[in-house]
């Protein structure tokens, strides 16, 4: 079975937009900008013979500030600019009780079956407790970037950014027999 990377989107590949006082999604690709680290992290990631699989929940699309045309379009520039494997979306709100929102594991799980992946042996990289929290309840060890709001969040390991946890990553794996 494949290994991969379970890759929150907002805040771990690009970054947020503040909003009413609130770290955010980006609305628009004028404000869709990635890190500067991000290519280069997917692709030591994918070097290493990672799977890179995004899992992102985007409730702007239930609530009509985001426009799947707009969302479809962000995706299509991750896959092809940072050179991720696939993009798995929950577009529902918290109210809406459905089993992909982070923290439920519902996308990872769904990633894993349709690309073959172990989760035992793959990683969750967030920077927020439902981030964290998916990756625990799919089996996943898991790694917390720093974020605005990281909440109740009890990582496997903590990173300043994408390039630490892509570091941390590689440390454990390579020291496996």
């Amino acid at each position: 079975m494949k290994r991969a990377v379970f890759l929150d989107r907002d805040g771990v590949l690009n970054s947020m937009v503040e909003r009413c006082g609130r770290w955010r999604a980006p609305l628009s690709m004028d404000t869709f900008q990635f890190y500067p680290w991000a290519v280069d992290s997917v692709a030591r990631l994918r070097a290493a013979g990672f799977l890179t699989l995004v899992v992102t929940n985007q409730p702007e699309l239930s609530t009509g500030e985001l426009s799947p045309a707009v969302l479809d379009a962000m995706h299509e520039r991750l896959r092809r600019e940072v050179g991720v494997d696939a993009v798995y979306v929950c577009p529902h709100s918290g109210a809406d009780g459905c089993t992909c929102r982070k923290p439920s594991p519902g996308l990872l799980l769904q990633a894993a079956r349709e690309w073959g992946v172990d989760v035992a042996g793959s990683f969750m990289v967030g920077d927020r407790y439902r981030d964290v929290d998916a990756g625990r309840a799919a089996g996943c060890v898991t790694i917390l970037v720093a974020g605005p709001e990281e909440g109740p969040a009890r990582p496997d390991h903590r990173a300043a950014d994408l390039r630490e946890a892509v570091a941390t990553i590689l440390t454990i794996t390579r020291g496996e027999s």
